[in-house]
């Protein structure tokens, strides 16, 4: 098992961030309050905050929906997607 976590982004969260992925290294279990904190703090100066609280996130295949990411325990080996709001249908 990997003792990181695989962060995607797409779209405008893939703009803001400049990159595709980022991997989180961890030692256990972590909330999904401290990969935002993470991941924000990969890029600083940028619009990723911003954008990042506009995103629907997935974990594994698991919607995060309205549950508090301090609340969220995302495991090792797990993957997070940051999708942000889509146009059109």
């Amino acid at each position: 098992m990997t003792n990181a976590i695989t962060v995607r982004y797409w779209a405008a969260a893939k703009a803001a961030a400049g990159t595709a992925s980022d991997r989180l290294e961890v030692d256990g279990p972590i909330t999904m309050s401290e990969v935002v904190r993470r991941v924000v703090g990969l890029h600083p100066g940028t619009r990723l905050p911003d954008v990042l609280a506009t995103c629907a996130a997935l974990i594994g295949d698991r919607p995060a929906g309205t549950t508090d990411p301090d609340r969220i325990e995302v495991q090792p080996g797990s993957s997070v997607e940051f999708l942000p709001p889509f146009a059109g249908g």
